[in-house]
């Protein structure tokens, strides 16, 4: 039995070169092409239309992937979405994963990449490519995620970290100061070796520390 696929692409020869690609792959098959998210979420209302995967582009007319891929966690939060952009730009990266996205791909990405995300996402929860963890973590080391013990404030402020808050207003919440607060931040980016805000969220997500 192979994994069904949707493509939400508004290229619509772009997204028929994919189809074809995925078509090729042993365990998926295309289901059905989609132009944005609002054509989607009306296919959807039919069952038969709802596939494992949706590989979903995020610069679209009428209903963006962004916004497409929050609707989807909501209302379908079996079918697992797989990002595919042209978009480098770290913000748009974190948020379609806030939004709920398993992964994330570049539109440049060669075919066997492409297939091994589909099969990592589908049998495992989420993928992300070396380009792509290496622009948001900068050097991570796998060794320290697995030794670094976190204490209980700490964990709270990755919460917060994890959402839209300003420092400031994390600082507020805890009751903290704004002092205390960048200590925390960067007691915890020390100690999980990281670089950015970025790659603390993603750090949270991985580890099961932030459920976006």
């Amino acid at each position: 039995m192979k994994y069904s696929v949707v493509i939400v692409e508004d290229h619509i020869l772009l997204s028929q070169a994919l189809a074809g690609l995925v078509n090729g792959f042993s365990k998926f098959k295309i289901l059905h092409l989609c132009k944005n998210g609002r054509e989607l979420l009306t296919r959807f209302k039919d069952p038969k239309n709802i596939p494992d995967i949706v590989l979903m582009d995020i610069n679209m007319p009428i209903m963006n992937g962004i916004e497409t891929t929050i609707a989807l966690k909501e209302e379908y939060p079996d079918v697992n979405v797989l990002a595919l952009s042209v978009e480098e730009d770290e913000k748009t990266i974190l948020k379609m994963l806030r939004a709920g996205a398993k992964g994330y791909l570049l539109k440049d990405t060669e075919k066997s990449i492409l297939e091994n995300a589909l099969i990592e996402v589908q049998e495992t929860g989420f993928y992300h490519t070396k380009d792509v963890t290496n622009l948001l973590l900068g050097s991570l080391n796998p060794k320290k995620e697995n030794k670094v013990l976190l204490k209980e404030r700490e964990l709270e402020f990755i919460q917060h970290a994890c959402t839209e808050k300003t420092y400031k207003a994390i600082a507020s919440d805890m009751c903290l100061s704004p002092k205390t607060i960048e200590g925390y931040r960067d007691s915890i980016f020390e100690k999980l070796n990281l670089k950015n805000r970025t790659g603390l969220v993603i750090y949270a997500i991985k580890n099961k520390l932030f459920i976006p």
